[in-house]
């Protein structure tokens, strides 16, 4: 405690720190503020239904990374997630078209054009979000939108609003990430997966102990027990490094090699990052917005989509973590280039002792990231399982998204990453790092950005 008050202490006594500390709380207030103002024309008390929906089942992820926003028909209902969407396919451009390939190694300038192009595409896919969001919003509670308004007009500014929204939300971001401390866009998703924590726990605490059948408390204690252990896995998933070492030569004048310098490739275990928990939860939204197609027309869906749509279900859960394990291969390929990596060390007199530089070194490098790819997507596959798993413990829904899954990682990689940043700063000051041994390690080294 006398450690803790120490530091609190000296990040108070520097500050740019306090100062910068003090704007990401003032933007983070003012998005959870923001995710408590209804729609204009919209009847709060009468969402029952909608809160109902998201309350369970694939919903209530969309729920959770708007902060609850969704459910309550917020003016920041739609979130960050349509930016983080559109930055994923602009990423994926980046390496398999030639023209953002070309953008992307123009530096500064390219990366502006880049951001540009982010965020036409975001505003393109809100334009399809936000009438969704109202279409769904009219079945699920009719009696919410005030009869006495013209719909049109109500569809069109609502559509407006919900769209300016979540630009103002990703300009929060921003400012966090320029003016506070951490990477804005990735603080905005952990505060939305934060805000509903307090209310599942309570609400998962009065379940255990209200139990008939006894044994609540013990069950909670295994839930608390489990539940740390998840975390513990998922801080060393993401802080997993591979070390491949590396000899790069030092020459004399003439040319003679003399000696050399050993040093190392950090290869992440997990170099995808949460991307692929992303991906194939896009694809499998696909069977709930089909279910909906198919009830809204009045037929009756098969088995399979029933199963596909049921996130608790053993066929959702093995399609996931194929597809996790598939996409955290594809992203690891197309995130870290054999080639390059092998063609830069030999640019640079280096090599990878017993191996031959160019093609050799390149084939080496892919073998090993093949073998330490295949370990950690079955890891991330089972961590974002445990939602089911722990739904088998009769967990309740809203309690076990924070078992598990993206929320989990990037919970962990967040406020790693925002304590490496807060270390940096007193260590620059030269005070004490937060640990008193050793130094905080976030996801550098990959892209942190979520």
């Amino acid at each position: 405690m006398k450690k803790f008050i120490e530091t609190l202490k000296n990040i108070w006594h520097i500050e740019d720190l306090r100062n910068r500390l003090l704007i990401t709380l003032a933007f983070a207030a003012m998005y959870r503020f923001g995710s408590f103002i209804v729609l204009p024309g919209i009847n709060p008390e009468a969402l029952t239904a909608l809160r109902e929906q998201t309350n369970t089942g694939l919903m209530s992820l969309l729920n959770m990374f708007s902060g609850g926003a969704f459910s309550n028909a917020s003016i920041f209902a739609l979130g960050i997630m349509p930016y983080i969407s559109a930055s994923i396919v602009i990423q994926l451009f980046a390496f398999v078209v030639p023209y953002f390939q070309k953008m992307q190694r123009e530096g500064e300038s390219g990366r502006r054009k880049m951001n540009q192009y982010t965020r036409w595409l975001t505003m393109a896919i809100l334009l399809v979000q936000a009438p969704s969001y109202l279409v769904n919003l009219k079945m699920q509670a009719q009696g919410a939108i005030n009869p006495n308004i013209d719909q049109t007009m109500f569809f069109i500014a609502s559509t407006v609003i919900l769209a300016a929204g979540s630009m103002f939300i990703l300009w929060i971001g921003e400012r966090i990430t320029d003016k506070g401390i951490g990477n804005g866009v990735s603080l905005i998703i952990m505060l939305g997966i934060i805000a509903r924590l307090p209310q599942a726990f309570s609400q998962e605490i009065v379940s255990r102990l209200n139990n008939a059948l006894g044994g609540g408390l013990v069950m909670l204690l295994i839930e608390l027990v489990l539940l740390f252990a998840v975390i513990l896995a998922a801080i060393m998933l993401v802080q997993g490094v591979r070390k491949v070492p590396v000899q790069y030569a030092k020459r004399m004048v003439a040319g003679q090699q003399v000696g050399g310098v050993r040093q190392y490739i950090p290869l992440k275990v997990f170099a995808a990052n949460v991307m692929p928990i992303i991906f194939a939860q896009a694809i499998m939204f696909i069977p709930i917005t089909l279910l909906g197609l198919v009830a809204n027309g009045g037929q009756a869906a098969s088995p399979v989509l029933m199963a596909l749509s049921d996130h608790t279900s053993w066929a959702y859960n093995i399609v996931f973590a194929l597809l996790i394990i598939a996409f955290t291969y594809f992203y690891t390929a197309i995130t870290l280039n054999p080639v390059q990596m092998a063609e830069d060390m030999k640019r640079n007199n280096g090599f990878i002792p017993g191996i031959r530089p160019g093609k050799d070194t390149a084939d080496f490098i892919d073998k090993i990231m093949d073998r330490i790819t295949l370990p950690g997507s079955l890891f991330l596959a089972v961590i974002a399982c445990m939602p089911a798993f722990a739904g088998l413990l009769n967990v309740k829904p809203e309690f076990a998204q924070f078992f598990g899954g993206t929320s989990l990682l990037i919970l962990v990689g967040v406020v790693l990453d925002t304590l490496q940043q807060i270390e940096s700063h007193l260590l620059m000051r030269h005070y004490d790092g937060l640990l008193s041994s050793g130094r905080i390690r976030g996801r550098s080294g990959i892209s942190s950005r979520y």
